[in-house]
């Protein structure tokens, strides 16, 4: 399927949006509950599968089969321009971090990216998967057997939590990274998973038992702030889940001086 070439412009610092300019019959395909905003004379449709598939209803069953392995939505929605002008639709990152434009023609045709990554690309670019072939990656890996491979010459944008960090590798270059900061690789990058060697270093030293170990040649991208990671550190603060509110921290807060006030108050009015 021919690629739509797309214009785009990336807004803000540590909350990100991606705006797609799109002439007349082009169209944007993006991830469910992704969109921020689109301009009237933009017709949404969701579909079966990633919108790249032919073959009719079995090649359309291949790409939903796909995308539910790597624990995606069985849909997608498609952004197409109706109109006789050009129109813009927004995409939204989901958490503070980086959206990254990749331009899969000069990359290469693909590249491997973490399931949760992938806001949106150009209709064309095939959404598929990735099977790792080592048992420890698969193991271990944090991501399991499967990445999200993503296929095509045209525009596809991921999100990278909290800051990016950008790596050309020189073959035989080796970089040891924990495994949910890694957001993205091409194909020549050669990723394993390595033990860290100490049992009392994977016991107390917070980091785990295992790390990706990224081989050149290829270019990476990491991420400092997993989601994985933030949503962990939520659920340890959430008084629900036995961790400590922000207001126990202050002398102020008013779980603990309006508390006490609130208790007074309804103490003297037993009285």
């Amino acid at each position: 399927m021919a690629m739509d070439v797309v214009d785009f412009e990336i807004f803000g610092s540590e909350m990100q949006y991606v705006e797609v300019e799109l002439d007349p019959g082009e169209a944007a395909v993006g991830e469910a509950g992704v969109m921020f905003y689109m301009q009237d004379g933009i017709q949404m449709d969701t579909i079966f599968g990633d919108g790249a598939q032919q073959g009719g209803f079995f090649g359309k069953l291949m790409g939903a089969g796909k995308r539910l392995l790597t624990g995606e939505s069985l849909f997608t929605t498609v952004f197409q321009n109706t109109g006789s002008s050009k129109r813009r639709v927004a995409f939204a990152a989901p958490y503070p971090g980086k959206i990254l434009a990749m331009d899969l023609g000069a990359l290469g045709g693909t590249l491997l990216c973490q399931k949760d990554s992938f806001l949106c690309a150009a209709k064309g670019v095939s959404l598929g998967i990735a099977l790792q072939k080592k048992l420890g990656v698969g193991l271990f890996g944090g991501e399991g057997f499967i990445m999200q491979k993503l296929e095509g010459d045209g525009m596809a944008f991921v999100h990278a939590g909290g800051t990016l960090l950008e790596r050309n590798l020189a073959p035989g270059e080796t970089l040891r990274v924990d495994t949910g900061c890694v957001v993205a690789y091409q194909p020549s990058v050669d990723f394993d998973i390595q033990y860290v060697g100490k049992i009392k270093s994977a016991l107390f030293g917070g980091e785990g038992l295992f790390f990706a170990t990224l081989r050149g040649p290829g270019r990476v991208w990491l991420q400092s702030l997993p989601l994985s990671r933030l949503a962990n550190r939520i659920i340890a603060s959430a008084p629900a889940a036995g961790g400590k509110s922000a207001e126990q921290g202050s002398l102020l807060g008013a779980g603990v001086l309006g508390g006490s006030l609130l208790g007074g108050m309804m103490g003297g009015e037993d009285e």
